[in-house]
């Protein structure tokens, strides 16, 4: 027999008294008790529901218990609603809430964002909001409505994430904060991941991590969530095991599974202080000072960042890093403008810088619905017509790359 057969279902009314009730009898918890091991958390409180329920003449099966408990140790930690969702089994890889308190998810894979069947009210969305940032110090204001916050790695959520906060006053709607949460990967992607994901065949890819293991210097590009840290991430197996690593990120997010690693994280300027930002261009150049055998850098979205990266390109340093473009040409483009824009480089020292700080263009996409290698391309070291130049060594439908004619090997 069931349990659904002779436990009477409790209402979201009995639902929330439990779970409320409980929660008042934690109150005076630690903030350290209440960011420890979660699921001993989860054990110490279960029997409080029980009584909980008792004391209430109510009834419950045991998979109810269960999750009124981790509802209760979500709410006393003040993630709340949030809490499912950033467990590393939760299959996500973003969250968002919406202006008018809408929740809506991207699933690893996906192309699109799904909305769920959640209503935080919301007391739930800012009490969320005030607990991710409290542990920076940092707050959500009219005079700061904007905050840039990350999750560190942690128990349940080994691989960390990044998370975006917008106050109201700037994002109008029916009054709730917008909220964005990038989930980072818990662990390196090996190559073999990108194999059985079909984003290229086993020979391309391994191609391309044996090209990086050969120095070849390394720009992936793509559209918004095409997989550019992902394929990245995958790359990095190609740096030889003995090499020192410098790896600069904005904020960190890379797995690097080698053992001399040393990673430098950009720090932006804080509202009301006089302590300086720290920038990915701040970053290579100390980077440059620190006797690196490797350089990798997260996405690059300056002109200064640009500039600093490539200069140590071109003094033989090899790197891997991302850039958000559809194209290779459309890459040339944007980087000449952030270069003119940010640094005053002039649109022909541009493209010079370009050829001969980067030699190879792996660009990652969407079709035919999942994550692709879209193509890849050898750069060539010699302008024409003023113009950089690429020779496509891979396309979709190839088996493996054409041969190169570029042979770095440090």
């Amino acid at each position: 027999m069931s349990w659904d057969s002779v436990v009477p279902v409790l209402t979201e009314e009995d639902r929330q008294r439990v779970i409320e009730d409980v929660a008042a009898q934690l109150q005076n918890l630690t903030l350290a008790e209440m960011r420890g091991e979660r699921e001993k958390l989860i054990l110490r409180v279960s029997p409080l529901v029980h009584s909980a329920i008792s004391r209430l003449a109510l009834q419950a099966a045991p998979d109810q218990v269960q999750e009124m408990a981790r509802a209760v140790v979500a709410r006393v930690g003040g993630l709340g609603f949030l809490e499912p969702l950033l467990r590393i089994d939760s299959g996500l890889s973003e969250i968002a809430v919406t202006p008018d308190g809408g929740v809506w998810v991207l699933r690893k894979g996906a192309g699109s964002f799904e909305k769920l069947g959640l209503a935080p009210s919301h007391t739930d969305v800012w009490r969320a909001a005030e607990t991710l940032l409290a542990p920076l110090g940092r707050a959500l204001t009219e005079a700061s409505p904007s905050v840039d916050a990350k999750i560190p790695r942690q128990e349940g959520l080994p691989g960390g994430a990044r998370v975006k906060i917008i106050h109201p006053v700037v994002a109008p709607g029916l009054g709730y904060p917008s909220i964005n949460i990038r989930l980072f990967e818990p662990r390196p992607v090996p190559p073999e991941q990108l194999i059985e994901w079909k984003v290229a065949p086993e020979k391309v890819i391994h191609g391309l991590v044996d090209l990086v293991g050969k120095a070849l210097r390394v720009l992936v590009i793509g559209g918004t969530a095409s997989g550019k840290t992902t394929m990245l991430s995958a790359l990095c197996a190609g740096v030889p095991k003995e090499a020192r690593v410098v790896k600069i990120e904005d904020p960190e997010e890379i797995w690097l599974d080698h053992p001399h690693v040393v990673t430098l994280e950009a720090r932006p300027a804080q509202v009301g202080s006089s302590i300086a930002p720290y920038t990915l261009a701040s970053a290579v150049d100390d980077a440059l000072r620190m006797s690196p055998k490797w350089l990798i850098v997260g996405e690059m979205r300056r002109g200064d960042a640009v500039a600093a990266l490539f200069r140590a390109q071109m003094s033989d340093h090899p790197g891997l890093s991302t850039f958000h473009a559809e194209g290779p040409e459309a890459a040339v483009m944007r980087l000449n403008l952030l270069l003119a824009s940010d640094v005053g480089i002039r649109a022909e020292a541009a493209k010079e810088m370009f050829a001969q700080a980067v030699d190879l263009i792996a660009q990652v996409g969407w079709q035919g619905g999942k994550r692709t290698l879209i193509g890849v391309w050898e750069v060539d070291k010699i302008l024409k017509g003023g113009n950089v130049r690429f020779s496509q060594v891979y396309k979709p439908g190839d088996s493996e790359l054409m041969p190169l004619s570029t042979t770095r090997r440090i």
